[in-house]
């Protein structure tokens, strides 16, 4: 029997661990830093040792997500560095599977917000284990994962599976509360990559639950322990009852505070390009006279809620983008005033009510488009023209 729903304010646990405190400022906002690490990730570093939570994993994601950088770029500059293809193929798929969520996304529009394929089985609350919400469920690397990601706004893609799985299957919670509340907390937000991530974990999108016992995290994170209740055959998982540290269930509230709205200065003599949370490209098409404006709608963010930190992240990320203002209300009000000139902007979802001339994102793979009810279906589009692109001899 599960305990009563407590409905408040979650107050976000600090770190435990040296490594989430030293995380705290790991990503830089400067744009020649940010460049710097896309020149250091190293793609067969990164296919031998991606798993393992010290891993070279290149940590860019949450610069991919806020359109700082593109997939296509950082494809681009893989290519250029002549390796072989089986050396570089696990990290292009891990780009392409951004591309991959957003092209669903793109598809399906708010058909991602409910269960996409098929109902999440075995639904037993529509909540969340308190124990997750406070890095107590007693799995080591689990907790440290959760305090991690209040600490610095990231989690290693494993530990996000394994949080994904013991809330979704363990604790049988529905995945779209907690889905809103990782997402709530990660400098790297995508709802497409995060909502449909949690979904391929809880088999609304995917054919089957993923599961992770104790020996596998043990393995890939490090820890040695034993005994817990992830300690069990695979086998034993689909009939496992809902362990008691899971039980008492807890609603999280997230809220978005914004910035202060402030008057900014439009000149109607100039084109006005829209920048927004999922474009802060400062590429785009720089050195052109314009308005440069960052629209932070209310209405986006209270669908989509982020914690003050990614927010916090947002502006600084804006500061490489050439005179930008930041514009707090609707784009309905921004463009009302017939002295708004014309508008660009680049499409995303998320702004599907955006009028005016609207530009294509850098895709890696714009030629492929449509709806691919699996990542290995769109990926084999994919890599027709990938080879394409390579060297001879690669």
């Amino acid at each position: 029997m599960f305990l009563a729903v407590s409905l408040k304010p979650h107050k976000a646990i600090p770190a435990r661990s040296a490594s989430s405190e030293a995380g705290i400022n790991m990503f830089e906002t400067e744009l020649s830093k940010i460049l710097e690490q896309a020149e250091q990730a190293d793609p067969v570093r990164y296919a031998r040792s991606r798993n393992f939570l010290g891993g070279a994993v290149s940590r860019l994601s949450p610069y991919i997500s806020r359109g700082v950088i593109s997939t296509r770029y950082l494809m681009e500059r893989t290519l250029e560095r002549g390796c072989k293809y089986h050396q570089i193929e696990k990290f292009l798929m891990e780009l392409a599977w951004r591309d991959y969520f957003q092209n669903v996304w793109r598809v399906k529009q708010e058909m991602i917000d409910s269960d996409l394929r098929r109902p999440q089985p075995d639904v037993a609350n529509r909540s969340m284990p308190r124990a997750v919400l406070d890095a107590a469920t007693g799995i080591e690397a689990v907790d440290d994962a959760i305090r991690g990601l209040y600490a610095t706004g990231y989690v290693h893609n494993h530990a996000r599976m394994y949080i994904a799985a013991v809330t979704c299957n363990i604790a049988r919670s529905h995945w779209r509360l907690p889905a809103r509340w990782f997402y709530y907390h990660l400098l790297d937000a995508d709802w497409a990559s995060n909502a449909l991530s949690w979904q391929w974990v809880c088999s609304a999108f995917s054919g089957k639950k993923y599961y992770a016992n104790q020996d596998n995290i043990n393995r890939y994170c490090g820890t040695d322990q034993h005994g817990t209740f992830l300690d069990v055959p695979y086998e034993g998982f689909p009939a496992m009852a809902v362990p008691p540290i899971l039980r008492e269930l807890e609603t999280p509230r997230l809220r978005t505070t914004l910035p202060p709205r402030r008057p900014i200065t439009i000149d109607p003599s100039l084109p006005t390009f829209i920048y927004n949370f999922y474009n802060l490209d400062p590429f785009w098409r720089s050195g052109e006279a314009a308005n440069r404006v960052l629209l932070l709608e209310p209405s986006h963010f209270e669908k989509y809620p982020v914690s003050p930190r990614t927010i916090e992240f947002v502006l600084k990320l804006a500061g490489n983008i050439e005179r930008i203002q930041v514009y707090v209300g609707e784009f309905a009000e921004l463009t009302s005033d017939p002295g708004a000139g014309e508008v660009f902007y680049k499409e995303h979802p998320a702004n599907n009510h955006y009028t005016g001339t609207r530009v294509e994102r850098d895709w890696m793979f714009p030629e492929v488009r449509g709806y691919f009810p699996s990542f290995f279906g769109y990926w084999k589009k994919c890599e027709v023209i990938l080879r394409q692109k390579l060297r001879p001899g690669n």
